[in-house]
């Protein structure tokens, strides 16, 4: 009969949101599995132990069991209400450590204000006007400020204010990861550092975990907390930096204002808010800890941030058993399939196509491309790699034409050919002769729209998706637009072009073609562009246009500043006066 109402007990709890003991509120997600009960029978009484399992601080890392004698306390399933005294005890102080460390949380949390500044990508002359933001920020080690890195990306200036102080206070940018959407601030007045406590990083929590998500979220200026289980741990994409990590989705809501707020699970951060799901509810997800660990010992260790490290490999999945016959694959063996390899890894000169990869640092890659991760979880071996740092090795084990091998492969990380991101720095130009000359990037195809894949040139979206560089430094040079004028009319037809070749020499990036142009001595500067097009311009008469052009447009110079190099400024800056 106890046995029974003590798993009556247990289905109430389980399927209730809430158990209400004494006024005090507890998740039901604090209770483990089934609670065991054994009964022993004597001559004049029944001892009874019912042992339940209790997540301490509701983190995960300890479970105490309670073991309690009929003669001491008893369990009352009435209104799900809990009466033990030894249980009693140990939820009231789970609860007051769960409450505490919220405390600790609020004096540890930030308001971010920042006001920033976008460069125009078609007119890379100009900036699009100022726009004022909100997000969150905690406090870590050292008298720094994690946050997240689309919170402060072209910023101008950056203020914080703490939780319960009417001040803000000035703010610099110490560091910033737009791969892993994370930033670090630094705040130089003293007054701001009194009374705050820095957080501690956790560990990954397990699916089903409770999780606090404290920031200041649109809709209030005050701090908001919101609580939330994990429903998801596994490589997802982030919109800011457009890669793909480890991520843990969680049911509480993360809105915009919440980015850069600590996820907290017992006394320690989980994980940092940074991105929800367009369309769905209650979707969210948090950056986790060893992501946050990567972007801070690379910063501390090199004083800057470098990226999370690559292989340079496309790689097929080997789920169908006729392909992995052809390949000469035993029943036992699981891998990948090596499709392409970026020119500039270190893999290019190891690795070749068609060749499996069948472990990864010793650990076995299963034919869908994945790896164990804990428990009964499966991850892509992707996050291997990303974890190393840069300029590490691999041990990698490959079979090819039959024969196993294992080789070591140094990790670095890997620039594409047509940039994803631009932030924190201007955009590239170069004019001459009213020809508007610019490296293609992905924020550069973005300024045609959301729906930039299909409004933009078709050419130009395949190139910046799939095409890999060939050469250390390689950009995509292209022709933007032309400025008209009688020297250049019948040439705006060739607008959105790769530039080839400048006087039959082939051109690697940006700053080369203006070097090609500046240091021509022939009379007529000839460009060799995509689909056997050729523009061909005076260069004296070239450069005058050029002037008057910049005037015209009120263009401050006919290069940006990083093309100058050791140009003369007085020929690098047309003057307008010509």
């Amino acid at each position: 009969m106890l046995g029974s109402s003590v798993r009556t007990f247990h289905r109430l709890c389980s399927s209730s949101n809430m158990i209400n003991h004494r006024s005090l509120l507890l998740p039901s997600s604090a209770l483990l599995p089934e609670p065991r009960t054994s009964a022993k029978s004597s001559s004049n009484s029944l001892a009874v132990t019912v042992s339940c399992s209790l997540k301490e601080n509701r983190c995960g890392e300890a479970r105490r069991w309670i073991s309690m004698a009929s003669n001491v306390a008893t369990v009352l399933l009435n209104n799900y209400t809990v009466k033990c005294r030894s249980f009693s005890v140990e939820v009231r102080n789970a609860a007051t450590d769960a409450y505490s460390a919220i405390e600790i949380a609020l004096d540890s949390v930030v308001k971010i204000f920042t006001v920033s500044c976008s460069p125009n990508f078609i007119l890379p002359w100009q900036n699009k006007p100022q726009k004022e933001s909100i997000g969150s920020g905690f406090a870590i080690h050292g008298r720094q400020i994690l946050t997240n890195a689309h919170v402060v990306a072209d910023h101008t200036f950056v203020l914080v204010r703490k939780h319960g102080s009417p001040t803000k206070y000035r703010a610099q940018v110490k560091a910033l990861g737009h791969e892993c959407d994370l930033a670090i601030l630094v705040v130089d007045n003293e007054d701001f550092w009194a009374g705050m406590n820095s957080l501690e990083l956790g560990d990954i929590p397990f699916l089903q975990e409770a999780v606090a998500v404290v920031g200041y979220p649109q809709g209030g200026d005050n701090i908001s907390v919101t609580k939330g289980v994990v429903s998801r741990v596994e490589l997802t994409h982030y919109a800011h930096g457009q890669n793909q990590l480890l991520a843990i989705q969680i049911d509480a809501a993360i809105n915009p204002g919440n980015s850069g707020g600590p996820a907290i699970m017992g006394n320690k951060v989980a994980g940092v808010a940074f991105q929800n799901l367009s369309g769905a509810e209650n979707i969210g997800y948090i950056i986790p800890v060893p992501v946050i660990k990567h972007f801070l010992s690379g910063v501390e260790e090199r004083g800057k941030y470098v990226g999370f490290c690559s292989m340079g490999l496309s790689c097929q999945t080997l789920e169908n058993v006729q392909l992995r016959n052809h390949f000469k694959m035993h029943a036992d063996m699981t891998g990948v399939l090596v499709s392409k390899v970026n020119p500039l890894s270190d893999a290019h000169k190891i690795l070749k196509k068609d060749d499996i990869i069948l472990a990864f640092d010793g650990v076995p890659i299963a034919n869908d491309g994945t790896v164990h991760f804990r428990n009964r979880e499966r991850i892509t071996f992707d996050h291997l790699v990303t974890m190393k740092k840069p300029n590490e090795t691999a041990r990698v084990r490959v079979l090819r034409d039959g024969e196993e091998h294992e080789f070591c492969i140094a990790l670095l990380p890997l620039q594409p050919l047509v940039p994803i991101h631009q932030f924190d720095k201007l955009p590239s130009y170069y004019i001459f002769g009213g020809l508007v000359f610019v490296p293609l990037s992905q924020p550069y195809l973005q300024e045609f729209g959301d729906d930039w894949y299909n409004t933009c040139p078709r050419r130009l979206t395949e190139r910046a998706l799939r095409k890999l560089p060939k050469k250390a430094g390689e950009q995509y040079v292209i022709l933007s637009q032309v400025l008209m004028d009688d020297i250049n009319a019948g040439y705006e037809r060739c607008n959105s072009l790769q530039v080839k070749k400048v006087n039959g020499e082939e051109v690697l990036n940006l700053k080369h073609l203006c070097q090609l142009v500046e240091s021509s001595t022939e009379e007529n500067v000839r460009f060799d562009m995509e689909e056997e097009r050729v523009i061909v311009l005076n260069y004296n008469s070239a450069k005058f246009v050029t002037s008057k052009l910049l005037k015209r447009h009120r263009i401050p110079s006919a290069m940006s500043g990083d093309l100058v190099g050791n140009q003369n400024s007085s020929q690098i800056e047309l003057s307008s006066s010509k």
